[in-house]
């Protein structure tokens, strides 16, 4: 995702050679990507996509870690068959792109979600999770809507209005301290606006010296001073969901 004003991609960094535990379903209008935990707990994690669509390996190879911990984790295909941002793409054009694909617009999609996860997988609580553009649309929806029980933005653009600091449930927010896309003054905004109107629990992480994408594109081997805090973020994820899911 990019700074709102001046909107351009974001580097892919490592695309994972991971071909998931899960399946693909389609569930309505939309494909999904189920993984499902080895005991069906009633608890289930809705994980929004960045924009690299839905079967970027990485973000499965996420949804499938969530599984594995006791979450039924379902990425559901947000942009709804419509081509997501490719590497190679000219970056000139990424304004227009992003115009069909507005992260606060994933509503429809989400009820489709919901019932499937209740219906079809015996979800009795439900979280949600996204990252870059999925993380703007987590933060959309638990200012919004009171069906999740827990929320987890990781590195999404901060929209500085006042309609998004009124969160319903518990969120946490993790950022990267040198992400060239979302200044930490944007970091400091949310902090002060939250502290000014939030009334239930949440948390901003900023992790020291790490870039956009840290948390699930960038292989956790990379460098012996990036290892520990791509595992911070990732436990940090996962006990936030144990702690209110």
């Amino acid at each position: 995702m990019a700074n709102e004003a001046q909107p351009r991609p974001c580097d892919i960094g490592h695309r994972l050679e991971y071909g998931g535990l899960g399946q693909e379903v389609q569930v309505e209008h939309i494909g999904v990507y189920v993984s499902k935990p080895p005991v069906n707990t009633g608890r289930a994690v809705i994980v929004i996509q960045d924009i690299f669509g839905w079967q970027l390996p990485n973000t499965r190879y996420m949804a499938d870690m969530m599984a594995a911990n006791g979450y039924t984790t379902v990425v559901p295909d947000f942009f709804v068959g419509q081509e997501p941002w490719h590497p190679s793409s000219d970056w000139v054009t990424f304004p227009e792109w992003l115009k069909t694909r507005n992260a606060r617009k994933v509503d429809k999609e989400v009820e489709v979600v919901l019932r499937y996860l209740k219906l079809q997988c015996g979800a009795q609580k439900v979280g949600v999770v996204g990252f870059c553009w999925g993380g703007v649309a987590v933060h959309h929806l638990m200012a919004t809507r009171s069906d999740f029980r827990a929320g987890v933005s990781v590195y999404g653009l901060v929209k500085d209005s006042e309609d998004v600091y009124s969160l319903k449930n518990p969120t946490l927010f993790i950022f990267a301290e040198n992400d060239a896309v979302i200044p930490l003054e944007q970091v400091s905004s949310l902090t002060q606006k939250l502290k000014d109107h939030c009334k239930v629990a949440y948390q901003i992480k900023t992790f020291s010296g790490q870039t956009h994408g840290f948390v699930h594109r960038k292989r956790d081997d990379v460098t012996a001073e990036d290892k520990p805090y791509i595992e911070e973020a990732r436990r940090n994820l996962l006990e936030w969901l144990s702690q209110y899911l």
